[in-house]
């Protein structure tokens, strides 16, 4: 096979977001840091799945007119660090073949290489050991057997053995994948890319994993089966939608299937449980979505969950279906919009109040994507608009967004929730978005910010000895102690946060947290540090029991 056209081309695209989707899971598993919301893996796929479905919607002979169908599919499909440098990867690739009709070795090598220095660029510092390694020894591997190449399944054969064997260095290069014993997430999940369009090239099928999918399936007819009866919010017995992962691990509980699904019954209603050798998928509706985690961990590792509030789900489309019967009018135009990102309904109260224009759904566990963040702002209706991404994972979508969106947009990069609530505080509608963005950026860079969040498994990160299950201080990014005690790891991480120059501490307690021992948190701050102003609010966020905010 000594070319590729756009057909040809298209069904690469399938077979390696299908083998990425596939495998998503096990990229999430890679996550280096031991906390419940491991998402590399749930990002690319997402953003695979949106470019492979606009190259279907688009598919022709001419591979450049295809080729630029997946960069916009991915362009705006794109979620977290992840996904924006894969849709990065392709935007270069299809930038440089658009006049092609196919491609032959060469052309093909030539572009992987392309999309490597469109990535690099648009990344303010790329860090090896990554996504970008793998991409970019993999292409400079390319380029150098399609001198003697022709045969494009030979020479994705190579690519794909390179990319492999790029993976396995990522440890070498960048420290705390060796610590933790892990190759790079990211770099995985373009391995399973490539290794379907290899499969594409070659007319070989891969193998099936169906945990995966039918579990989605039967959780989509779960869910359409129990909306029928929730005539009102108050009618939901339990309330959170709770899904998670179970690998298992010698030494821990033997997995009965049919003894867990009888013990997980007696938590709440819609159960799915489905496993195979390895892992078991689990999903069920709820009102103690901790202690059915706790349960689960005594089989194994927790590998992925995912935490919803169906009342306020519920609430929310009962309302938006009321408004949707109202009468409507064209979006008053507003001059400035700050629009921000978060997860837990407290928490998106607050940064309304602080005064936020919109506040999008996500965060740790759920990365908008760019058209999520370019849609929020559409609705807006704002003619400048400043987007406040709270997590490091989106501020790579925001970027991307605030290119596409037409209107005066800047990025201010907040990485956390008190990070943009500082920022907020600092806007002002008088000046331009330039000096905005400048000031909100200096506002942030004051704050401290303290996070507390269970183990996934066990681990030693940074001389840390962590034990899963056990609750982790999480300050300025960095993990400083593990302990049994989410009280303990709260008050230590209130010592490692406040100075003699702390003024105010906000605290923001999450869904599992009970009002009483928020305030007993509070009061023991005042006690222990004299001139202090505590601020407490209910976040009601997911997965991080607290997050603190020093200034």
């Amino acid at each position: 096979m000594k070319s590729i056209n756009g057909i040809q081309f298209a069904d690469m695209v399938k077979m390696g977001a299908h083998h990425l989707f596939q495998n998503a899971d096990y990229v999430d598993a890679l996550n280096v840091f031991p906390v419940p919301d491991g998402d590399t893996g749930t990002n690319m796929n997402l953003s695979m799945t949106s470019g492979a479905k606009e190259t279907a919607a688009n598919t022709g002979e001419h591979i450049g007119k295809t080729a630029q169908a997946l960069s916009k599919g991915l362009l705006m499909g794109a979620r977290g660090n992840s996904g924006v440098i894969l849709s990065q990867l392709f935007r270069g690739f299809g930038k440089s073949i658009e006049q092609n009709a196919t491609l032959d070795a060469k052309q093909f090598a030539q572009a992987l290489h392309y999309g490597v220095e469109t990535a690099y660029k648009a990344v303010m510092k790329p860090v090896e050991g990554t996504i970008l390694t793998v991409a970019k020894d993999s292409a400079k591997k390319a380029v150098e057997v399609s001198g003697t190449v022709e045969d494009i399944r030979e020479l994705m054969t190579a690519i794909v053995e390179e990319a492999k064997q790029s993976l396995n260095r990522t440890p070498d290069l960048l420290p705390v994948l060796k610590e933790v014993g892990v190759v790079d997430s990211g770099g995985q999940g373009l391995v399973f890319v490539y290794e379907g369009f290899l499969a594409s090239l070659k007319g070989e099928e891969l193998p099936e994993k169906t945990v995966s999918s039918s579990m989605d399936d039967l959780v989509n007819a779960e869910h359409h089966k129990s909306v029928q009866g929730f005539m009102d919010t108050a009618d939901i017995e339990f309330g959170f939608c709770t899904e998670f992962m179970v690998r298992f691990e010698e030494g821990k509980k033997a997995f009965d299937e049919t003894a867990f699904r009888n013990d997980l019954s007696a938590y709440g209603d819609s159960l799915l449980v489905i496993s195979d050798d390895e892992i078991a998928k689990i999903h069920i509706h709820s009102e103690t979505p901790g202690e059915v985690l706790s349960y689960g961990q005594q089989y194994g590792d927790l590998i992925k969950i995912k935490i919803e509030n169906m009342r306020q789900q519920h609430t929310e489309i009962v309302e938006a279906g009321y408004s949707n019967e109202m009468p409507t009018k064209k979006a008053e135009k507003h001059p400035y919009a700050v629009v921000t990102v978060a997860m837990g309904s407290g928490v998106s109260q607050l940064l309304k109040s602080l005064g936020a224009s919109a506040v999008i759904e996500g965060g740790q566990t759920m990365n908008p994507s760019t058209e999520d963040i370019v849609k929020a702002i559409e609705a807006v209706g704002a003619e400048r608009v400043l987007i406040l991404p709270n997590n490091k994972n989106i501020i790579m979508a925001a970027e991307q967004a605030a290119e596409v969106l037409g209107i005066e947009a800047a990025v201010v990069p907040t990485k956390t929730i008190p990070q943009g609530m500082a920022a907020i505080l600092a806007f002002n509608a008088q000046v331009t978005v330039e000096e905005n963005q400048k000031n909100m950026t200096a506002a942030f860079a004051h704050v401290k910010t303290g996070q507390i969040t269970f183990a996934v498994r066990d681990t030693s990160i940074d001389g840390v000895e962590i034990k899963k299950d056990d609750f982790m201080s999480i300050a300025e990014g960095k993990i400083i102690l593990s302990n049994p005690s989410r009280v303990e790891a709260a008050t230590n991480l209130a010592k490692a946060l406040i100075d003699e120059e702390a003024e105010i501490v906000t605290v923001i307690y999450g869904e599992d947290v009970t009002e009483q021992e928020a305030k007993e948190f509070a009061t023991y701050i005042k006690e222990q540090f004299e001139d202090i102003e505590v601020e407490l609010y209910n976040g009601k966020q997911p997965l991080y029991p607290y997050i603190l905010s020093v200034e």
